[in-house]
């Protein structure tokens, strides 16, 4: 599935799951880090240890996330270069995008649905490599993970649909939370640039996806008779202005 599916490693070579880690020591980092993204969102969303704690927690995830992403994107640009191509290619890259989400909100006040995409993002991407783990431990070990593994590469449609409309809803959220003085003035138009680099993406359509979807639901709905004229011409202006501000050739 796109953007899901890390780059595969050759398969074990005897000698257990210790060996195996040992030999890919990048994809190991990334999937210790990614382990430790859900761990604290986990303890975020549900404030088992209070909520000062919690708060700590966001930033934690917020901050593994983007070590998670940095990798990602060093692993798939390995040669750094200070040009504007360079980071052209970058941004094209959905692991940049993340760490421009990280960067965007890891110091701002925290928000339950800020961290879901990387909750669930960390979760999905873990599973590939926690598969191979356990084959190298052997075909028939734990198989109460591999079961729960299985559930949500099954369930992985629906999470990348609910991770677009977490995106997408953001948008207006970080517009509320200026005016609610918990956000700062740039926060919006940076987490715009990020909508846009989502919506552009070329390994995950669902940014692009949800927004059609809302678009046909949302029309379907105004064009009914019950529908009153003026709240009807409202939302078809809004609709053409978020269709303007929407990346081209997406």
């Amino acid at each position: 599935m796109a953007d899901t599916e890390e780059e595969r490693s050759p398969p074990p070579q005897g000698g257990g799951s210790v060996q195996f880690l040992l030999a890919n020591k990048l994809e190991t980092a990334m999937w210790l880090s990614r382990l430790f993204t859900v761990y604290c969102s986990v303890l975020f969303i549900l404030p088992l240890l209070g909520l000062q704690e919690a708060a700590n927690f966001y930033q934690r995830a917020l901050l593994a996330n983007a070590l998670t992403s940095a990798l990602r994107l060093h692993q798939r640009l390995p040669h750094f270069q200070l040009s504007r191509a360079f980071l052209a290619l970058a941004l094209l890259e959905d692991s940049c995008h993340y760490l421009l989400f990280s960067l965007i909100f890891v110091n701002s006040f925290p928000v339950t649905m800020s961290i879901f995409p990387v909750f669930l993002f960390s979760l999905l991407h873990a599973t590939t490599y926690t598969k191979k783990v356990l084959n190298a431990m052997g075909p028939n070990s734990m198989a109460f993970v591999r079961t729960f593994l299985d559930k949500l590469a099954t369930n992985q449609q629906s999470i990348l649909k609910f991770i677009a409309c977490n995106e997408i809803f953001l948008m207006p959220a970080t517009v509320f939370m200026l005016f609610s003085g918990q956000g700062s003035l740039i926060q919006p138009f940076i987490y715009y640039r990020f909508l846009t680099l989502r919506y552009s993406s070329r390994r995950n359509p669902y940014c692009r996806t949800i927004f059609t979807e809302m678009r046909i639901l949302i029309e379907h709905f105004i064009m009914k008779p019950a529908c009153p004229v003026f709240l009807r011409k409202i939302i078809l202006n809004s609709i053409v202005l978020v269709s303007r501000l929407a990346p081209t050739g997406a």
